[in-house]
């Protein structure tokens, strides 16, 4: 066994190590507005549910020398958000988003990717997305790097309404092998869902 001291490592090589760690990760492809009205979306693979009393999820969004992306400034303006899950059947189009556009610029746009309205917030959503939720701002707290310069934005939000394609939907539950979901692994790999096993709690 190896024995690492995360403050002798560079930022770059505690990055390596938590993301060849920290596998596989769920992925969140999130659409927001901007003030002006612009469409943006992007994919973010630090993300997870909190709890469902209420239905809370969250994602890390990391900036850039302390400056914010558009994801986290246009969910603090509008206070709400859509998340929706890569599949297989898209996710090429998901990681056409991660390009670094001007904010005034759509990334749905660029990926070729069809807005669809939502039901309780005013952002649309993605229709090739086999689930989706609509979300408002619970929290947004800025984490690590200085008080000046934090180097994330931890976006919690409030599920206020879910989508699920109905060939996913069985007996109030999802089937995982028909989502076909994505996750991410490090640098440029990712990873579909594999096998799947079970094992019952301990009583």
């Amino acid at each position: 066994m190896i024995s690492i001291d995360p403050e002798k490592l560079s930022l770059k090589e505690n990055y390596k190590f938590l993301t060849g760690s920290i596998i596989p990760r769920p992925i969140a492809f999130v659409s927001t507005l901007s003030e002006e009205g612009t469409l943006n979306a992007a994919p973010f693979s630090y993300f997870n549910a909190l709890t469902a009393n209420p239905p809370l999820i969250a994602i890390s969004i990391g900036r850039k020398d302390g400056v914010q992306k558009d994801t986290s400034r246009n969910a603090a303006a509008k206070g709400e958000f859509v998340v929706h899950i890569p599949d297989e059947s898209y996710i090429e189009a998901v990681n056409q988003t991660a390009a670094n556009l001007p904010p005034d610029e759509s990334e749905v746009d660029l990926a070729k990717l069809t807005p669809v309205d939502s039901l309780k917030v005013k952002v649309p959503g993605i229709a090739e997305a086999n689930i989706r939720m609509e979300c408002v701002v619970e929290q947004i707290i800025p984490l690590g790097g200085t008080p000046e310069k934090p180097a994330t934005d931890l976006l919690i939000g409030r599920v206020v309404h879910y989508h699920i394609s109905g060939e996913l939907y069985e007996n109030g539950r999802i089937n995982a092998e028909k989502l076909r979901p994505v996750g991410r692994l490090a640098g440029t790999n990712y990873t579909k869902l594999g096998e799947t096993f079970a094992l019952n709690r301990p009583e």
